[in-house]
């Protein structure tokens, strides 16, 4: 018998909260700017991509899911400068424009980085892997409404408002299969890998101590050739 009487549950709400907390953290580090959402979600009955511009990304593997992400345009031109800016940027040399390339570009990295933000804490969390394709944008300069079609079973779809430093507003929609996880044993999630830290152990690892660590024994040599197939 389980000394566990009431097992722990994530379901797909969970799955939305930490979706929407990889948005927060990604795009407030990107843009030195608080971006939030709001603390009531929309149960609604399919994913659209609606105007100023449109970005999804698919997900497959333990589960699947499609996220679609709707900026108004004064909202992706928000997110898009204060980024460019932050990169190092001259306020001159950023695009004037939503539907310019370069907008369009930057905001499909941004959602790649948001995308593989939660990709990782489900790993970490739920035990589980799940592997996403390259997000795809489209810029609307009018009222089109296009429904992105995925094969889920039984698809559930939450809406959730965001709004950004200055209060544009934009929305994400998130479909998955009816999914639950359930804890059967307690364990600690892993911690979230410091890319800096990795980095500089990366760089201590290569980093040539003196001139023995150039050359390689005859024993090792061997043990290389051997794993080659040689």
């Amino acid at each position: 018998m389980s000394t566990q009487e009431y097992p722990v549950v994530f379901g797909t709400d969970d799955i939305l909260r930490s979706l929407c907390d990889s948005v927060t953290k990604v795009l407030t580090v990107a843009t030195e700017s608080q971006v939030r959402y709001a603390n009531m979600v929309q149960r609604i009955s399919k994913t659209c991509l609606k105007p100023d511009i449109g970005c999804f990304v698919l997900f497959d593997g333990g589960f699947s899911g499609l996220v679609v992400i709707n900026f108004s345009a004064h909202a992706a031109m928000e997110l898009y400068e204060r980024y460019m800016l932050n990169m190092g940027m001259a306020k001159e040399e950023l695009a004037s424009a939503f539907t310019s390339d370069e907008v369009g570009n930057v905001m499909g990295e941004l959602m790649n980085q948001i995308v593989g933000d939660f990709t990782g804490k489900v790993s970490r969390e739920l035990q589980t892997h799940i592997t996403q394709n390259q997000p795809k944008m489209l810029a609307l300069t009018k009222q089109v409404i296009l429904s992105v079609d995925t094969h889920l079973d039984q698809p559930e779809a939450r809406r959730v408002t965001f709004y950004t430093g200055r209060n544009n507003i934009f929305y994400l929609e998130l479909a998955i299969d009816r999914t639950e996880f359930i804890q059967l044993n307690e364990f600690a999630a892993a911690e979230e890998p410091d890319p800096d830290a990795l980095l500089e152990s990366a760089g201590q690892e290569t980093a040539p101590s003196g001139p023995a660590t150039s050359v390689i024994s005859q024993d090792e040599q061997d043990e290389l050739l051997k794993s080659l197939g040689m």
